[in-house]
């Protein structure tokens, strides 16, 4: 709410319009609603002074109540103009260790309210606590901030004061999730006029912060008072006492989000990981990334310019998107095709060798793979990620079964979850075009795109009996498993499709088996997607995906991770991710309560 008021003190009147106040009376303070009120018996040297308390930002917290988003404390870097010597030079090398111009500390200090006493805010800079710089290897960027610091505190007139700051602990791990705050511009007070912004207020510009704004920001306090001539209070009128904001507890375990992006901080990936029985999301993460700390300092036109320009893109929030699956569809396929009947289990479809079409009507196009085996059954061709077998079981399945099989499974529409996902789709049109689009689609490729945590929901069926269960990421201890798609599959369907997910991890040819483990029983799907500019395109990039889960219900620390990495041409196609996500799961399963 906002506060009109209109003053007439030479009436001896103030009339507050719309608004809810504490008013004063002789038994005490009323909660009032008025749409006009009058306040009588002011003189005319008396002045009406409205004082506004900052109401606090709630934090954002993980599952186990460690901050996210919360209260931090920065240094403030300030200049008191009447102790500046040799003012010229000395703004000169203010402005070259803040990395600043020197006409940008200039406009600060001629500020109307600026006096020779002042102390003026010219940057703020991070705080250097004394325990960093004692440890035995003190971090080589803190020393040189408390360098910098130091010969700062050199200059004539500059101090350094302590402030109270938003602080993001994850830094780049969480960037993309957390989000940022930002003084609210004179943009942002005229399109949330009427929702209690001041021009100190915050306002949360991406993540979480942005998308729980709302419950974050609380509401200021107020209070309106009479002073006399010489600024002695007369008279408190009304008062709103400031509402903090509330606390907002996600479903993320940060050390679990941690986890993945030191593994992936070097790659252009994305990872998602939930607890496939509840829906509970546990991670969600983007690299490489951005220390979203930097918002809060106040990032420099070089850095911000650095960050758009460059070409990996940390800005860039890759979970959000959809990407080319590859063979980690597969057993969507292949519940697809046994839920249709278009895939008997135990027939084997014939060893045709490592390249196949289905007639010249193809011309020059073959799909190719890169294992033969015997028999080639459903179980093997999982195991051995056959791109014939799933080529084959597409063309049986058909192109229109497959689209509306699809569209039940949630593609082509926004999934039911608080962060906005990109759409997953099955054809750049409403239809699958061509046979051999539908043949492509049967093994990832094709025109098919499917966003990360999409993807995990739709294995989640895998784990409960053919239903998928819906996403979600606020904490609620009690909560129940809903289901986005109850009976997507059925129990049988979902039964075979699990078995042979298990063999792919724990059979040594299957194409995960380097995940395996003794203490827990996995199961899961390897995927390598090409990108090509076309099919005769030799010089295309290729993604490479990981979906791996406890395919128990029992264990102890249950868990679904989803991840991709572009550009693993050359570095091992998917095992390089496989690789990453073991030991992301050495810790998890190694984690204590």
């Amino acid at each position: 709410m906002k506060y009109q008021t209109a003053f007439d003190t030479s009436a001896g009147n103030i009339s507050f319009e719309n608004e809810a106040f504490f008013l004063k009376r002789e038994d005490g303070y009323k909660l009032a609603w008025s749409d006009s009120l009058i306040y009588p018996g002011l003189s005319s040297t008396d002045r009406v002074r409205v004082s506004t308390t900052q109401a606090k930002r709630g934090e954002i917290l993980d599952r186990n109540g460690r901050v996210l988003a919360g209260a931090g404390v920065a240094s403030s870097v300030g200049i008191v103009p009447g102790e500046l010597e040799d003012r010229d030079n000395a703004i000169g090398q203010i402005a070259e260790l803040l990395t600043m111009e020197p006409e940008e500390i200039e406009k600060k200090l001629s500020a109307k309210w600026v006096k020779d006493d002042s102390f003026v805010p010219v940057k703020t800079l991070r705080k250097v606590e004394e325990i960093e710089l004692m440890s035995l290897e003190p971090d080589e960027e803190a020393l040189k901030e408390h360098e910098r610091q130091q010969r700062l505190l050199e200059i004539p007139g500059v101090m350094i004061s302590d402030m109270e700051v938003r602080s993001y602990p994850l830094k780049d791990a969480g960037a993309h999730l957390v989000g940022y705050v930002q003084n609210v511009t004179a943009e942002d007070l005229e399109k949330h006029a009427d929702e209690g912004y001041t021009a100190s207020s915050v306002i949360g510009r991406s993540g979480a912060e942005g998308l729980f704004e709302r419950e974050l920001k609380g509401q200021n306090g107020c209070r309106i008072y009479i002073v006399d001539s010489d600024g002695n209070e007369k008279e408190e009128l009304a008062r709103r006492i400031a509402e903090n904001g509330q606390d907002i507890k996600l479903t993320i375990d940060s050390g679990l989000q941690k986890a993945l992006y030191e593994q992936f901080q070097s790659d252009k990936s994305c990872s998602v990981a939930m607890n496939p029985y509840t829906g509970e999301v546990l991670a969600l993460v983007s690299t490489p990334s951005y220390d979203d700390n930097d918002f809060i300092m106040g990032l420099s036109s070089e850095k911000w310019t650095a960050l758009n320009e460059d070409e990996n893109k940390p800005m860039y929030n890759r979970f959000r998107q959809a990407w080319c699956p590859g063979s980690v569809f597969k057993p969507i396929i292949a519940a697809i095709g046994l839920e249709s009947g278009a895939i008997e289990p135990n027939k084997d479809y014939g060893n045709v060798g490592l390249s196949w079409q289905k007639d010249a009507s193809w011309g020059s196009y073959y799909v190719t793979t890169l294992h033969a085996y015997d028999p080639v059954v459903l179980e093997n061709a999982l195991i051995y990620s056959d791109n014939i077998y799933f080529a084959k079981a597409a063309l049986k399945i058909g192109a229109e079964e497959m689209k509306n099989s699809l569209l039940r499974l949630g593609f082509r529409e926004e999934m039911p979850f608080e962060v906005v996902m990109a759409e997953s789709q099955y054809s750049n049109t409403e239809n699958i075009e061509t046979e051999i689009q539908l043949a492509d689609s049967g093994y990832g490729q094709g025109q098919i795109l499917v966003n990360p945590l999409h993807m995990a929901c739709i294995y989640t069926a895998f784990c409960n009996k053919g239903n998928v269960v819906k996403p979600y990421f606020v904490y609620c201890p009690d909560a129940e498993p809903e289901y986005w798609i109850p009976n997507a599959f059925s129990e049988n369907t979902t039964s075979l499709v699990l078995e042979g997910s298990k063999k792919v991890i724990n059979d040594p040819h299957g194409t995960g088996y380097a995940a395996h483990r003794e203490d827990a029983l996995l199961a899961g799907k390897t995927g390598t997607a090409e990108i090509k500019a076309s099919k005769e395109d030799t010089s295309g990039t290729e993604l490479g995906w990981f979906a791996i889960f406890t395919a128990e219900n029992t264990v102890e620390h249950p868990i679904l991770i989803v991840s991709m990495v572009e550009d693993v041409k050359e570095r091992g196609g998917s095992g390089y991710v496989v690789g990453k996500e073991k030991e992301v799961l050495e810790g998890w399963f190694g984690k204590k309560e």
